[in-house]
C-alpha cells in the first residue's frame, strides 16, 4: 500500500508524533498488541484508504493530481475513477495528519521499527468471481501487503487478514484462506489470525470482500530509506507475474471492449485470459531481503498503483529523478494485449501498471554489478535504469 492515491487507489497515510488509542475487536481471531508506554513520542502510523486506481500523489507539503487528457483510448476516467474526490480527501487528510507518507508505518520497538501494512486486492475480486479461481487470490492478499513493508527493509513476523461475506459458504471460504496460508509461507511469516463477518444482504451472492494487515521487523540502523540515494545509482528491477493486483477495473472495461471472454485464450500465450490475468502476485520477500543481505541497497520501491510514473520517485531524495532504459526488460504479454486492446496510451500504462516489474531497487554501482554477476540471479534481476538530476521518471 502506497502513500498514493493509485489504481487500487490508495490514501496511505505515515502520521509522525501522533497517535490514537486502539480499541478492542468484536470478532477476531487472534490478537497480539505491541505497545511501549512513550509511543507518542516517537511514532509514525500508517493508515490507508482504497478507491480503484485513480492516481494523486502526495507529499509533506503538497498534492499532485495527474489526470490523462482525454483520448479514444481507455483511461482511469473512463473505467469510472473519481480522481478529483480522491485528491479532495488527500488534502483533507493532509490537514488533519501533516507529515505523512511511506509504503509502511514505523513503530519504535527498542533498537527496532515494528513496520505495519495493509491492503486489499481490489476489483481483482470480479475476475475471481467471473473464473471461480479462489484459491490463489489469498497469495495476492499477503503479497500487496508484505511487499510494501520489506521496502523499508523489514523482515515480516505476522498477518492477519479480513473476510467478509453475505452467505459463509465454508467451502469458499477455505480456498480463500488457504491461498493466504501460502502467502504466509512464501513471506515467511505466520498467519496470526483474523476477522470472519457474515453480513446479510451486504454483498451479492457468492461474493466477498478480503483485505490484510502485516507487521514486520527492522533494526532502526537498518531502515532502508532512500536518504543515501545519488546520482549515478543504478535501478534494478524485479519481474512480475503480470497484473499482479492493480489496475483491474481498467482491465475489466479493456475486457468489455474487446469482446473476448476470460476463457479465450490471450494472444501469444497457451494460457486463457483468465488464467494469465488472475496470476497471483509475486511474493517478493525472501529475494528482497537476501539482496539486502549482500549490501548495497540504498531504496525500494513496490511498484503497484501509479506504476514508475508515481512510485519510483517517491524513494528519492529531492532533486533527483529516474531514467528507465526502454527495453531492458520482457514485457508480459498479457500487458501488450491490454494497451493493444483498450488502445491506452503508453503513458496511461506507465502510471497504471507494472509493465512487468514488480520492485525496484535503488543500488550502489558496484553491489548492483555483483549482483548481475550471480550466476543464480541473473535470471531473476535486470538493470532498468539509473538515477540522474531532475525529478520524475524519464525513459531512453
Amino acid at each position: 500500500m502506497n502513500t498514493s492515491c493509485k489504481p487500487n487507489t490508495e490514501l496511505s497515510r505515515c502520521i509522525w508524533n501522533s497517535a490514537s488509542p486502539i480499541g478492542k475487536g468484536d470478532l477476531t481471531r487472534g490478537l497480539l498488541p505491541f505497545f511501549s508506554k512513550n509511543y507518542k513520542n516517537d511514532i509514525k502510523i500508517r493508515r490507508g484508504t482504497r478507491k480503484d486506481r485513480a492516481v494523486v500523489s502526495m507529499s509533506k507539503n503538497h498534492v499532485e493530481t495527474e489526470v490523462s487528457e482525454k483520448s479514444d483510448g481507455l483511461t482511469y476516467k473512463e473505467a469510472g475513477v473519481d480522481i478529483d474526490a480522491g485528491s479532495e480527501l488527500v488534502k483533507r487528510i493532509a490537514k488533519m495528519a501533516p507529515g505523512i507518507g511511506g509504503f509502511g508505518g514505523l513503530f519504535p520497538l527498542g533498537d527496532s521499527y515494528l513496520v505495519a501494512g495493509t491492503d486489499g486486492v481490489g476489483t481483482k475480486l470480479k475476475l475471481a468471481f467471473e473464473t471461480g479461481i479462489h484459491d490463489t487470490i489469498g497469495i495476492d492478499l499477503v503479497a500487496m501487503s508484505v511487499n510494501d513493508i520489506i521496502t523499508s527493509g523489514a523482515k515480516p513476523l505476522f498477518f492477519l487478514d479480513y473476510f467478509a461475506t453475505s452467505r459463509l459458504d465454508v467451502d469458499l471460504a477455505e480456498k480463500v484462506i488457504k491461498g493466504i496460508v501460502d502467502g504466509c509461507q512464501q513471506s515467511d511469516c505466520a498467519l496470526l489470525g483474523g476477522e470472519t463477518a457474515e453480513m446479510p444482504d451486504f454483498y451479492a451472492d457468492g461474493e466477498y470482500d478480503l483485505s490484510g494487515f502485516a507487521v514486520g521487523i527492522v533494526k532502526k540502523d537498518s531502515v532502508i530509506d532512500g536518504k543515501n540515494i545519488e546520482v549515478g545509482d543504478v535501478l534494478i528491477g524485479l519481474p512480475s507475474s503480470g497484473v499482479h493486483s492493480n489496475g483491474f477495473s481498467l482491465v475489466r472495461r479493456v475486457l468489455e471492449r474487446s469482446g473476448l471472454s476470460l476463457k479465450d485464450n490471450l494472444p501469444c500465450s497457451s494460457l486463457s485470459l483468465g488464467e494469465a490475468l488472475m496470476a497471483p502476485t509475486v511474493i517478493y520477500v525472501k529475494q528482497v531481503l537476501d539482496i539486502i543481505s549482500r549490501g548495497g541497497v540504498k531504496g525500494i520501491a513496490h511498484i503497484t498503483g501509479g506504476g514508475f510514473t508515481d512510485n519510483i520517485p517517491r524513494v528519492f531524495p529531492k532533486g533527483l529523478g529516474a531514467l528507465i532504459y526502454e527495453n531492458s526488460w520482457a514485457v508480459p504479454p498479457v500487458f501488450k494485449w491490454i494497451q493493444e486492446a483498450g488502445k491506452i496510451e503508453d503513458a496511461e500504462m506507465s502510471r497504471t501498471f507494472n509493465m512487468g516489474i514488480g520492485m525496484v531497487l535503488v543500488m550502489k554501482e558496484e553491489a548492483a554489478l555483483r549482483l548481475l554477476g550471480d550466476g543464480h540471479a541473473k535470471n531473476l534481476v535486470y538493470r532498468i535504469g539509473e538515477v540522474v538530476s531532475g525529478d520524475g521518471v524519464s525513459y531512453r
